[in-house]
């Protein structure tokens, strides 16, 4: 593992931030309380900015601008084809503006800051792009029934919707729940992580100049036990989609289910394991695969911390595996060199050093990192773990953070076994040059995204989601449009039938 340079960190100057404020029915307000919390910079434990802290009261009042620009704006009854210009413009401003977003996350979130150029941020215009094309395809069906009746299907925008996002990746969460609900034709309030709420404004700031009109976006930045508590009980929203914990979750779908029993969408935990079989290029698949587990400092619900490896091959793959973790620059996300940068708070990275600290514990080899880095900042070496049994810790519980647990497997059958036997089934990784093996695999793993000698392959097309605690229903794809529509039926009688 090595460090990168404190040279460009020490020159990078942070930008004024120009929003701080919740964003409600079309304008930059303070929060009824007037109170404020501090959003930190996790490269040096600095406080970037303080932002509006929005409670209960706050979104009452997103969620009825968000309702009355449903029942009485103009959203919902634009055509398809005035949609779609507005939405088109709105990624076109996001790509004039792909390096102040990028500086955001940065700091926010301690993203790399070449990643979020260049892939992140165009990747959120990409997403609203896909949406606007889908916009003027929303049909529904001619009904073949039984008796002389017309019957044909409708639909219809679900109506105010309230999205809670998560920290790890704001930009493109924000994109995944914001761009199809607009497509629909719903209005909305996002709720994003308090660790990382900077980009999310600055996003409604955009949709502002694009043309989207006031009350369709509203954005209350807070805490999840009071803005986002209230978000998921309101009376008046009619949809909840939230991304982040598993234990969040059930939170979520308790509030929902106990006020107006509305639907949720909920994309959760998990702990992907990568099946690496015998016959693949060690060399290259051992790069991927580590990079599968550590990719934004492992802060992503996909990666792929249950690395099974085929017996033949482990001794070989694990000695790349060490090779490749020293190669590893981990320190100031501002620097291009930098392939790892800080876990974002100071909860999560007390967090991760303790899961580190209870495999050490429970017998698992420590291969390579294990510690904190000697410096400001919540900085952490990518870590790998051999030896791990099954029933450990390190390889049941959803770490958050450069934590690779390596195990080895003799059969197909054993690992399907083995990476099945967990409450998660976000994502899964099957590395194999034998297409029997592969279609096998894939067909036994309960997972609702399966990345076949591949990983991290997301396109807008490619529905995503999760089964058992990962959760249900599908970001990306028409999935992720038809989840934010309602079915309505019609019939109407045939001149001259008996029902006339």
């Amino acid at each position: 593992m090595m460090l990168s340079k404190d040279s460009q960190e020490s020159n990078f100057k942070i930008p004024k931030i120009k929003f701080t404020q919740l964003f409600i029915n079309g304008e930059f307000v303070d929060s009824v309380s007037g109170k404020t919390f501090e959003t930190i910079d996790p490269r040096n434990e600095e406080v970037i900015a303080r932002i509006a802290e929005g409670d209960e009261e706050d979104i009452d009042l997103a969620v009825k601008a968000a309702r009355e620009a449903f029942d009485h704006g103009p959203w919902p009854r634009l055509t398809p084809k005035e949609r779609r210009r507005i939405m088109l413009k709105f990624a076109d401003l996001i790509l004039e503006h792909v390096k102040e977003i990028a500086v955001l996350d940065t700091m926010d979130a301690g993203k790399l800051f070449s990643a979020i150029k260049t892939i992140e941020i165009p990747n959120v215009a990409d997403v609203l792009c896909y949406y606007a094309g889908a916009t003027d395809k929303i049909h529904g069906t001619t009904l073949k029934m039984s008796g002389e009746i017309q019957g044909y299907t409708l639909l219809e925008p679900i109506g105010v919707v309230g999205h809670i996002i998560p920290w790890n990746f704001p930009s493109q969460m924000f994109a995944y729940k914001v761009a199809p609900a607009l497509a629909a034709g719903c209005t909305m309030v996002v709720k994003p992580a308090e660790q990382s709420p900077l980009s999310a404004l600055y996003y409604a700031y955009l949709a502002k100049q694009a043309g989207i009109p006031d009350g369709v976006i509203n954005v209350v930045t807070g805490f999840g036990p009071t803005a986002g508590a209230a978000l998921s009980s309101h009376m008046d929203v009619d949809k909840i989609t939230f991304t982040g914990s598993t234990e969040v979750g059930h939170l979520v779908m308790q509030a929902a289910a106990t006020s107006n029993l509305k639907p949720g969408s909920l994309e959760m935990g998990g702990k992907c394991p990568f099946i690496v079989f015998d016959d693949v290029d060690v060399d290259k698949i051992a790069s991927l695969a580590f990079v599968g587990a550590i990719y934004n400092k492992g802060e992503g619900c996909v990666c792929g911390s249950r690395l099974f490896i085929q017996e033949a091959i482990y001794d070989k793959f694990v000695k790349k595996l060490e090779e490749t973790a020293k190669t590893w620059v981990v320190g100031d996300p501002f620097d291009p060199n930098t392939r790892h940068g800080p876990q974002i708070d100071k909860i999560q990275f007390e967090k991760v050093l303790s899961y580190i600290e209870h495999g050490k514990r429970e017998g698992a080899t420590l291969l390579t990192g294990g510690n904190a880095l000697d410096r400001k900042g919540y900085f952490i070496e990518p870590t790998i773990f051999i030896d791990v049994e099954d029933d450990m810790i390190i390889a049941k519980e959803e770490i958050f953070g450069p934590v690779l647990s390596v195990m080895k497997f003799k059969t197909v059958e054993e690992v399907i076994k083995r990476a099945n036997c967990t409450k998660y089934g976000l994502a899964a990784g099957v590395m194999t040059k034998d297409l029997n093996i592969a279609n096998t695999v894939s067909r036994s793993i309960r997972a609702g995204v399966i990345w076949i000698n591949c990983y991290f392959a997301f396109d807008p097309d490619c529905p995503y989601g999760g089964y058992k605690c990962s959760g249900f229903e599908r970001d990306l794809g028409m999935e992720g449009l038809h989840k934010f529509l309602q079915v309505k039926s019609v019939a109407t009688p045939i001149y001259n039938s008996p029902w006339l």
